[in-house]
């Protein structure tokens, strides 16, 4: 197998309305729409998220994102209005984790605290 790209996947309840949370996440709008009920983020040739209209699976996401360092992130997320929750150590690195408006998890992972 030769896997050339990853979309992470990610369910709402309602499309408009996440999208705006998740522009403050990324600190982006979507780069792509193209269907309706999807929106579509992307980082890297090979790292896109995409976030899909589905009332009955909202809430039952997990998206991990890797970051560095994790302290300037999460002061950028508090001064978009965001709420992450407090860093916390782990065995081999630093996590951060927080839930979107349908209750979707979201963790930030890094090697580097500050």
């Amino acid at each position: 197998m030769a896997i050339q790209t990853i979309f992470a996947h990610v369910s709402c309840s309602n499309l408009e309305a996440s999208i705006g949370w998740y522009e403050k996440l990324f600190a982006k709008a979507p780069l792509r729409r193209p269907m309706p009920g999807l929106a579509e983020w992307q980082f890297s040739d090979s790292a896109e998220v995409q976030l899909f209209e589905d009332k009955n699976k909202a809430g039952t996401s997990t998206l991990t994102l890797g970051v560095l360092p994790l302290a300037p992130e999460r002061q950028r997320l508090v001064d978009a209005g965001l709420e992450p929750g407090p860093i916390e150590e782990a065995d081999h690195l630093y996590i951060m984790r927080m839930r979107d408006p349908d209750g979707n998890l979201v963790v930030f992972a890094s090697a580097q605290r500050h």
